[in-house]
């Protein structure tokens, strides 16, 4: 089960909401092996200046459209599937989204199978003694 937390600058439409939390879920479940019905996602729209990027790190051209994708998962994903899914992440926000590639920025935060709980105090990917 991924989590997803997407931040971004105030002033994107509802549809673009959508369409951007849309175009990453679709992502995951093309690339990562996540079911379609795993799904558990967070907006956040800041205001300017709550959000400080180098709008020119690594050679990557920036604006103020960039959205941060933070994505925690299982650690069983390795470099090739990720390198997929950052690809997918950025194809697909571009054309269903209208982003710009350069504007996507994901950040992968790997987690074990007992780092879950999905409720009732219980590690839910882990067999219960």
């Amino acid at each position: 089960m991924p989590l997803v937390r997407i931040s971004l600058l105030k002033g994107r439409s509802a549809e673009q909401l959508r369409a951007i939390a849309d175009g990453i879920h679709q992502s995951l479940v093309d690339t990562y092996n996540v079911p379609p019905g795993d799904r558990f996602q967070i907006i956040e729209q800041r205001e300017p200046g709550e959000i400080i990027y180098d709008p020119h790190y690594l050679g990557v051209e920036r604006t103020d459209d960039v959205v941060f994708i933070h994505i925690v998962a299982g650690r069983w994903r390795d470099t090739a599937t990720k390198q997929a899914l950052y690809r997918a992440l950025a194809t697909r926000l571009s054309a269903d989204a209208g982003m710009r590639p350069e504007d996507v920025q994901v950040i992968l935060s790997p987690t074990e199978k007992d780092d879950w709980s999905f409720g009732n105090g219980l590690a839910s990917y882990i067999a219960q003694t």
